[in-house]
């Protein structure tokens, strides 16, 4: 429990905030057993009760605070998460990222895609118009992405290798006939399951990188049986 003093009152959005918590981390407010929206300006003796955001949960018939849960999660990350970015597209999670998009680019992004923005910078989160956002705590990018996949309940909902870790875009099977005189001419001789992105036409196969990647996917899809 945090007690806060102030000498006039305020909104209870501006309170929250002013505790360094984002408004798109708020889902739920509750001011005196009562679910209120983030105009309501808080009185002494106001008892308020704050609630993350509850992506896989449906609260709408309660929640006053900012439009109902994306029912399909997406994603866009800012430009100091490129590798977080492409872990969650190995995993199959539609995550938009370009390295000089810039704040209201992003922003704009989220709002007109309904996309969740990832960002480790806290102020960006508190712009007026964003409606879903997280902050991404850890700094280690296979930290990042568990962190992400267990916060929004998503280990059992992932697609591993079905997406381009460069571009997002979604794989498809080809031909080795197709694409041989694109490989590396050790690989053309033990490898024959090929895949290549729709949208960039980059080529997959499962390489010398592929157990470790293996192992990324592992650890997300054990994400949320972490949690005790």
């Amino acid at each position: 429990m945090v007690t806060r003093s102030f000498d006039v009152p305020g909104s209870v959005k501006d309170m929250i905030e002013a505790c360094g918590i984002p408004h798109t981390e708020v889902d739920l407010i509750v001011a005196n057993s009562r679910s209120v929206d983030f105009s309501y300006l808080v009185k002494g003796g106001d008892r308020i009760s704050v609630f993350p955001v509850f992506e896989s949960f449906d609260i709408s018939p309660i929640v006053k605070v900012r439009p109902k849960p994306l029912r399909m999660v997406r994603f866009v990350a800012d430009n100091h998460l490129g590798r977080l970015a492409r872990f969650l597209r190995l995993l199959g999670l539609d995550t938009l990222y370009e390295r000089d998009w810039t704040d209201p680019e992003l922003v704009a992004i989220s709002t007109s895609e309904q996309r969740i923005l990832l960002t480790r910078d806290v102020g960006l989160l508190k712009h007026g118009s964003l409606t879903h956002g997280y902050y991404i705590r850890a700094t280690d990018p296979r930290e990042q992405v568990t962190e992400v996949v267990r916060r929004f309940h998503l280990s059992g909902h992932l697609a591993p290798f079905s997406r381009c870790m460069a571009c997002n875009g979604e794989l498809a099977p080809v031909a080795k006939k197709d694409i041989v005189h694109r490989v590396p001419p050790e690989t053309r001789s033990h490898v024959d399951d090929f895949e290549m992105c729709t949208s960039c036409d980059k080529v997959y196969w499962r390489g010398a990188h592929y157990p470790e990647l293996r192992r990324i996917v592992a650890a997300a899809r054990r994400a949320d049986r972490d949690v005790e």
